[in-house]
């Protein structure tokens, strides 16, 4: 296990404190006040099951990000394989399989304190997502793990998603953070590596320019 040096002393800023200002909306009176009632729209396209146009939403997408609670705080984590690699099962169950990563677990061992589920849906060159809300747990299934084999490999565990409510989102967001267009690919070069970052939270503990070196041939050996 990697063993950091002591922290060095630095000055550490005094977050703000929002709990005074006037304007901090505390109740659901004030809150609605400012956005008012929502349109006929955003009501029903809400069910508590996988319609079949929502079902080929999660069949096209390659992408899902999955939001859990715990006792140790909130997790969102990306999610990711091949179109269709979450399985509508049946209209009330989603299965997900849990890939290889970095063993913090931090999504599952939420779920394992509390089921409650969060997943939002995206499809490349899509405006809209799909958000689905549930409840999940945790499968070892040797049969249910077999199906979700790639390249030879097995999943650790699979998911099982058990469907509350599913709804599409508008495509405002990605519209105005222009996702998908192509002249809003940043480079690469722009932002730190994650070696620069390792290496700068570590306190030099991990070599950052070695991690980044190794790290393409790492992801291509331990995607599975």
């Amino acid at each position: 296990m990697l063993t950091l040096p002591p922290l060095s002393a630095r000055k550490k800023e005094r977050p703000v404190d929002w709990s005074s200002n006037p304007h901090r909306i505390t109740d659901l009176h004030a809150l609605e006040a400012v956005y008012g009632q929502p349109g006929q729209a955003s009501i029903v396209k809400e069910v508590d099951y996988i319609h079949p146009h929502y079902r080929a939403f999660i069949e096209a997408a390659p992408f899902a990000v999955l939001a859990t609670a715990g006792p140790g705080g909130l997790d969102a984590s990306p999610r990711g394989d091949p179109a269709g690699f979450v399985v509508v099962e049946d209209e009330k169950t989603l299965l997900l399989p849990d890939r290889r990563g970095n063993n913090r677990i931090d999504s599952l061992r939420n779920i394992v304190a509390d089921p409650r589920v969060a997943l939002l849906f995206m499809v490349p060159g899509m405006g809209e997502t799909l958000r689905v809300n549930g409840r999940a747990a945790i499968l070892t299934d040797p049969r249910l793990l077999e199906r979700f084999a790639m390249d030879g490999k097995l999943p650790r565990s699979v998911l099982a998603v058990q469907v509350d409510a599913v709804f599409a989102q508008c495509s405002r967001a990605v519209i105005r953070s222009r996702l998908w267009k192509a002249d809003a690919l940043q480079d690469p070069a722009s932002l730190p590596s994650l070696g620069t970052v390792l290496q700068a939270l570590s306190r030099n503990a991990i070599d950052g320019a070695q991690y980044d070196r190794d790290l393409p041939e790492r992801l291509r050996t331990t995607l599975y």
